[in-house]
């Protein structure tokens, strides 16, 4: 039977983004998913997993990595410290093996999610090294000669941060897609997840004024989803009432975090005052 993604009482997606996740089950197809921060990129694999009840493998991906350390770590310090200091035989390299996310999902029994995050922190060919993989759904253990091949093609959702081009060859493995910033009235279905019990009002005025934040022009790193949600916490605890929002921004070190932003804001709040007067 097929399976299909529609979203989970806690992770509301797109129709687009419900299609592509859907559209990647049904080809057997990675998942490339970019997006600015607090789009909820990291956090669909979790979706996934949770709505298909798949196990989650995860890889969080450094400006170190090499492509086989999603695969397996052989642990040769661990092995020559037992070698030194304890009785055991140490004649096993499988012992020493560490499998990486993406080994663990391709050795997994059962059909599961692996997410490779932020593969764009990497080197530029850091994707072209996980081709074969990808393809093949298989990779090899050098040290003992041991092949592993997946019995269920893992579900590979791959995320990106724009900070580098990925080659075109890794890009025709994958589909693609791009999550757009929410609409406010997407918004408000993902702030509702996380505050049930907050006011309409207070939530009405918090979204207006975070996407005002969001329109102005200077700002280098404009607010998130995840700094609404906790700028919605801010306010609910500090008792700030809706009609506190129309002529400033409280907390605001909830919502920016550059100096640069922080100046700009505060510069156009006083325009804005300025012309209300």
């Amino acid at each position: 039977m097929f399976e299909h993604f529609s979203g989970t009482e806690s992770y509301i997606a797109s129709a687009e983004l419900r299609e592509a996740v859907n559209v990647a089950l049904a080809l057997e197809r990675p998942l490339l998913i970019k997006g600015e921060p607090g789009t909820g990129k990291t956090l669909l694999a979790t979706a996934v997993s949770e709505a298909l009840g798949r196990p989650l493998h995860t890889w969080h991906v450094k400006s170190t990595s090499k492509a086989r350390d999603g695969l397996y770590v052989y642990d040769a310090v661990q092995r020559l410290h037992d070698s030194r200091f304890d009785d055991t035989s140490v004649s096993d390299i499988r012992a020493y093996i560490r499998f990486g996310g993406l080994g663990q999902a391709l050795r997994s029994e059962e059909p599961s999610v692996a997410l490779i995050d932020e593969i764009d922190k990497a080197d530029l060919e850091f994707p072209n090294d996980l081709l074969h993989e990808l393809d093949a759904m298989s990779f090899k253990v050098d040290e003992t000669g041991d092949v592993y091949s997946a019995k269920h093609r893992p579900l590979v959702i791959i995320t990106s941060n724009n900070e580098k081009e990925l080659p075109d060859a890794f890009l025709r493995r994958c589909i693609f897609h791009f999550i757009s910033f929410p609409s406010p009235e997407l918004m408000a279905e993902i702030v509702q997840v996380h505050h049930p019990d907050v006011e309409r009002i207070l939530v009405e005025e918090a979204i207006a004024r975070f996407y005002w934040l969001r329109d102005l022009p200077e700002l280098r790193k404009p607010p998130a989803t995840s700094e609404l949600v906790d700028w919605i916490s801010a306010l609910v605890r500090g008792g700030i009432p809706a009609e506190n929002l129309t002529d400033r921004v409280p907390y605001l070190g909830a919502l920016i975090k550059k100096e640069r932003d922080l100046l700009a804001t505060q510069r156009a709040m006083k325009s804005t005052k300025s012309r209300r007067r």
